[in-house]
């Protein structure tokens, strides 16, 4: 089904963040937008005010008249709906188009040009940067992201008359095979998600195919040094980025005093003095990648320096909740340890002399089997590692895999403890720290608030 053809869409599962954005999308395109979620929430509240029509009960006779045409009405459905729900079951017997989110947004990367930011850590910053440069440019921009951006305050931003759509590609469940880009950013290929693709080589070839999909006329910007290799259609530019070398890169970098200043090394054009807006070391490579995709598609020197230093970040990515003399506290969603690696690295960077405690709450069991000795490399930077149980998601337990593997591999200096998530506040608030982050993709972010609350309260801050 072609864009021009839906009269209305029906969402199969409505509340979800991903799910809500593309909702809006086809909201602010004056089309009916209907659906059914299990529960009420806050944000289907919004969805209601804003025009969607919502109900929360199983019914096909609350579909609405609009949405029972199959040649005008577009289902969207998320994969949590249970397969023999009854109105995705209505709608698969009577012929309607279903499709899931990921297709959609490769139908919108079939009709706008599609900025897309893949990669196993590093997509949902760099993605939101990109965002945020061109939104505030003369080009403007609309865009689906993995995060909520604290520019804009959600995880998407519309545009009346841009062409671009800048999309985070998940490669979870090769989803960002649906893409067609006109030009993508790879920031890393670290093997992720193994209980799905099975072996590294198998990541790395769903990456590799993946850069076949790129728009001819198009361009590929891909970090340096990854160990896939890109596989582009003939006319598709090639472009290498990293923090210190490639076609994109800084240099002359400056950290001080908690600000990052740099400049930015092009084919097309330098641009000195770029200041961090969210100054944290890993956000200069984060940066260069976003820089470059802005400026292939027409973003002047200064709308990128503008964007840079105006970036707010993204709920959850080294978010800083704190940051004082006395007590510094974030948050941060890493969960990968590459990205764990990084989040220690850039804390060291910024933390020299304070002593730095890490909560961690490890993220599947699949991922911890695999990686623990990478886990507990990378949590070895900091001073104090404080572990939680696994959070299963989707998963069972696997025997023998607990934080335990993580904590016998920690290096010899490290103070460590494993501690159950229902016993941190209490640890929180009988312990002093000096810079603290809550670190992984788990429900320990659920406790943030209460943490926060917890050290203001402890250290004399409103």
């Amino acid at each position: 089904m072609e864009l021009k053809d839906i009269k209305a869409v029906y969402f199969v599962g409505a509340g979800g963040i991903g799910m809500s954005a593309i909702a809006r999308y086809f909201l602010k395109k004056g089309l009916v937008v209907a659906g059914y979620d299990k529960t009420p929430s806050e944000l289907t509240h919004e969805l209601e005010k804003e025009g969607m029509l919502i109900h929360y009960k199983e019914d096909v006779g609350q579909i609405p008249a609009a949405c029972t045409s199959k040649e005008s009405c577009l289902v969207v459905y998320t994969p949590a709906i249970p397969a023999e729900h009854k109105e995705l079951t209505f709608f698969r017997e009577h012929g309607f188009e279903i499709q899931k989110r990921a297709q959609v947004l490769g139908t919108l990367t079939r009709t706008h040009k599609g900025l897309c930011v893949a990669g196993t850590h590093g997509k949902t910053t760099t993605s939101t940067m990109c965002a945020h440069i061109m939104h505030q440019s003369h080009v403007d921009c609309n865009a689906f992201l993995g995060g909520i951006s604290k520019n804009y305050g959600t995880n998407y931003i519309l545009s009346d008359h841009s062409d671009y759509v800048v999309i985070e590609a998940d490669e979870f469940d090769r989803s960002f095979h649906w893409l067609r880009p006109w030009m993508s950013v790879i920031t890393a290929t670290d093997p992720d998600h193994l209980d799905i693709y099975g072996t590294k080589e198998a990541y790395l070839e769903s990456f590799r195919h993946y850069t076949t999909l790129i728009q001819p006329g198009g361009a590929l910007i891909i970090h340096k040094n990854l160990e896939m290799k890109a596989d582009v259609q003939k006319g598709v530019r090639v472009y290498e980025y990293s923090r210190d070398e490639g076609d994109f890169h800084a240099e002359n970098i400056r950290i001080d005093n908690g600000e990052i200043t740099f400049d930015f090394v092009s084919p097309l054009e330098n641009i000195k003095d770029v200041s961090l807006g969210q100054p944290i070391p890993i956000n200069i490579d984060n940066g260069v990648a976003a820089m470059a995709m802005a400026q292939l598609n027409g973003c002047t020197a200064e709308e990128i320096k503008k964007g840079m230093s105006t970036y707010g970040g993204v709920d959850r990515r080294f978010d800083f909740k704190i940051k004082t003399d006395k007590i510094v506290f974030l948050s941060d969603y890493a969960h990968h340890p590459k990205e764990i690696y990084q989040s220690a690295k850039s804390l060291r960077e910024l933390y020299k002399n304070r002593k730095i405690t890490a909560i961690f709450q490890p993220h599947l069991y699949t991922r911890t089997r695999d990686f623990y000795h990478e886990f507990a490399e990378a949590l070895s930077q900091l001073d104090e590692v404080i572990l939680c149980d696994i959070y299963p998601a989707r998963e069972k337990p696997i025997p023998g895999v607990t934080s335990q593997l993580i904590y016998d591999n920690l290096k010899p200096g490290v103070i460590k403890q494993i501690i159950h998530k229902e016993d941190v506040m209490s640890l929180v608030e009988s312990r002093d720290f000096d810079v603290l982050v809550v670190l992984g993709a788990g429900d320990l972010d659920n406790y943030v608030p209460q943490i926060t609350d917890a050290l203001k309260k402890k250290y004399g801050y409103k």
